[in-house]
């Protein structure tokens, strides 16, 4: 496993897998606690995800919860390949309401790890796109939200311009409308 921290979003770390091949196929370790540990980045994760999205050009997301139930994530795409997207929103961070991304997919054996204080969201650059993620704190919908994708002041480029959203993802909240109700986020 290859740990890298984010250029410039402390806290945000990419981890490329390693594998070992032969004719049958492939083995890799996509977790291991002590490597974790190790590097500082432990966490009890607590809850396990799975998202499957059929087509290209979909994108879920920005989502966040509240305080005290903001979660860090440990994100890797096993099948087909996604655009993932993570927004600081911690309190007195020198990178408030920058966002960073990386390219994940099963063919690069990309994760990423997100710790709390931050939105989450990718957008779908192949069709039947398998997302796997690690939590470590559980659901609460009262407490969850999330950033509008075209939040032009977040100025995130995506590959598509005409997205296919969720209900749900097409109410989101700038990054204006969530300060002017909510506070940044404490961890």
């Amino acid at each position: 496993m290859n740990i890298q921290e984010h250029s410039f979003l402390k806290g945000v770390y990419e981890i490329t897998l390693s594998t070992i091949q032969d004719e049958r196929g492939f083995f890799m370790r996509t977790f291991d606690e002590s490597i974790f540990r190790d590097k500082n980045i432990g966490r009890q994760w607590v809850q396990e995800n799975h998202s499957r999205s059929l087509n290209m050009g979909i994108i879920r997301g920005l989502h966040f919860q509240l305080p005290p139930f903001s979660e860090s994530k440990l994100v890797r795409c096993t099948n087909g390949k996604i655009k993932d997207v993570f927004v600081d929103l911690r309190e007195g961070s020198e990178t408030f309401g920058k966002h960073g991304s990386v390219i994940l997919s099963d063919e690069n054996k990309k994760m990423v790890l997100i710790p709390r204080g931050f939105a989450h969201g990718f957008e779908t650059l192949s069709d039947n796109c398998d997302v796997l993620y690690k939590v470590d704190n559980y659901y609460n919908k009262e407490n969850e939200l999330g950033l509008l994708w075209s939040d032009p002041e977040l100025d995130i480029k995506w590959e598509t311009n005409e997205p296919v959203l969720s209900s749900k993802d097409e109410q989101n909240l700038t990054l204006k409308q969530f300060l002017n109700k909510y506070e940044p986020l404490t961890i």
